[in-house]
């Protein structure tokens, strides 16, 4: 039992990993933020360029206050699941360490706060009765249907993530052994755009689910 507890409580590569990219994610946030000008420089201009961009995408799809009012829950999602998505690049990065959006646990923790993160957001804007009450509308038996489906929604946001990341590491890794040379380039090419519509698409579907839940009551 004593060894049992001992190796479930042992950190795994997958959380060495996350440790790390959560370091350097700080660590660039200080040294960006630190000495903020009116005339910024190249690391705090990129800082300044990434939240404007990400402000603007968030309002489109949840209106300018409200975009405001999440954008640093949802920026922080993104961030992290770009980082991780990213790291699979780092050459030796299988050998080296995980990389964390390729593993299901990591990914079903990521849906399991957005899950918490949509229901508590409901029910802060309409109170817990009222935001019950919204799953009997229009029709009354849809209830289970509708319950359901706020169950079903992280799960999938899980498995989307999860299959897309891993399936990339796994075909990227096939290819780059049958063709070692100039595929590889293409494939880092293509991988940077592909990482980059993931954390999008999981922070998308996110902020949709969340203005969903906090829609005015007509």
């Amino acid at each position: 039992m004593k060894e049992f507890f001992e190796n479930f409580l042992m950190p795994t590569k997958t959380i060495y990993s996350m440790w790390v990219i959560m370091a350097v994610i700080l660590l660039f946030s200080i040294i960006a933020t630190r000495k903020m000008k009116d005339v910024p420089g190249p690391l705090q201009n990129i800082a300044e360029m990434a939240v404007g961009g990400l402000l603007n995408f968030f309002a489109g799809v949840l209106g300018e206050k409200k975009a405001r009012h999440y954008f640093p829950m949802l920026a922080s999602f993104f961030i992290l699941i770009i980082v991780c998505n990213y790291s699979g690049l780092i050459p030796g990065s299988g050998d080296l360490f995980t990389v964390p959006t390729s593993v299901l646990t990591v990914t079903a923790a990521l849906s399991t706060i957005s899950f918490v993160a949509i229901q508590s957001s409901g029910i802060k804007k309409h109170g817990l009765g009222k935001y019950l009450g919204t799953f009997f509308k229009p029709f009354a038996f849809l209830f289970p249907i509708l319950i359901l489906e706020q169950f079903t929604r992280p799960l999938s946001m899980a498995l989307r993530l999860y299959g897309n990341i891993y399936g990339e590491e796994l075909a990227a890794e096939t290819l780059f052994e049958l063709f070692p040379v100039g595929l590889p380039i293409v494939m880092h090419i293509l991988s940077l755009l592909f990482c980059f519509i993931q954390a999008m698409v999981f922070t998308m579907l996110l902020a949709v689910f969340i203005n969903e839940a906090t829609e005015d009551e007509e």
